[in-house]
C-alpha cells in the first residue's frame, strides 16, 4: 500500500513463509514477509524499513517531518503493530501448537493487547491527518487482514476503524486493491 502512495511499482511475488522457502531464506535470513528487492539485488526487510526507504525514495510522502507529525505517526503505526504482532500470535499458537501444548491464559493475554491496541486507535484516528501516509497505510492492511484472518472481530471490537478503512478504501481504489488476499 505504501508503494503505491509512493508512486513506487513494483513486481510481487507471493512466497510460502510457512514452510521452508529457499527464495525467502535468501532474502531475508529471519524467514519473514514482507522483503523488498532492490533493482541491484539487495534485500530490505521488516516492514516499517520498507516503509521508510519508499518514504526516502519518494521524497518524504509517507512520514511527516515536523517533530510533533513524526511523533504522531510512528507512535500510531507502533500501535498498529503492536496489534497486528498480538493477533498473530494468536494464530499460531492455534494454527501450530497441538492441543495439549496451548496456553490459553498466553493467547488471552494477547488478545487483550490487540483489544487495548485497538481502542487506543479508535481514539487516535484524528492523528492520521489529512495527506494519506504511513498510518493510513498500517491501518487500512490491519484491517484488511482482520477481515481475511479474524471475520467480524473489527467490526464487533473496532466499528470506528471498520467505518474508516471502508470509507479510505472506498476513496482509494488503488490502494484497496492491494488489501490482503489469499493466494
Amino acid at each position: 500500500m505504501a508503494s503505491v502512495v509512493c508512486g513506487i511499482e513494483l513486481d510481487f511475488e507471493i512466497v510460502d513463509f510457512v514452510g521452508t522457502s529457499d527464495t525467502l531464506n535468501a532474502a531475508n535470513p529471519i524467514g519473514k514477509v514482507p522483503v523488498l528487492i532492490l533493482p541491484n539485488g539487495e534485500a530490505v526487510f521488516d516492514s516499517s524499513v520498507i516503509c521508510e526507504v519508499f518514504d526516502r525514495m519518494s521524497g518524504n510522502q509517507l512520514i511527516p517531518q515536523t517533530l510533533d507529525g513524526f511523533r504522531r505517526i510512528r507512535t500510531f503505526d507502533a500501535a498498529v503493530t503492536g496489534v497486528t504482532d498480538a493477533l498473530a500470535l494468536c494464530i499460531y499458537e492455534v494454527r501450530y501448537r497441538p492441543d495439549d501444548k496451548r496456553h490459553p491464559d498466553w493467547t488471552d493475554r494477547q488478545m487483550g493487547k490487540a483489544d487495548r491496541g485497538l481502542r487506543w486507535l479508535e481514539e487516535h484516528l484524528v492523528d492520521l491527518g489529512e495527506s494519506v501516509g504511513l498510518g493510513h497505510c498500517g491501518l487500512a492492511a490491519l484491517i484488511g487482514w482482520m477481515d481475511l484472518r479474524f471475520e467480524g472481530k473489527a467490526a464487533k471490537d473496532a466499528p470506528k476503524l471498520v467505518e474508516w478503512a471502508d470509507e479510505f478504501f472506498s476513496d482509494h481504489p488503488n490502494i484497496a486493491a492491494m488489501k490482503p488476499f489469499l493466494p
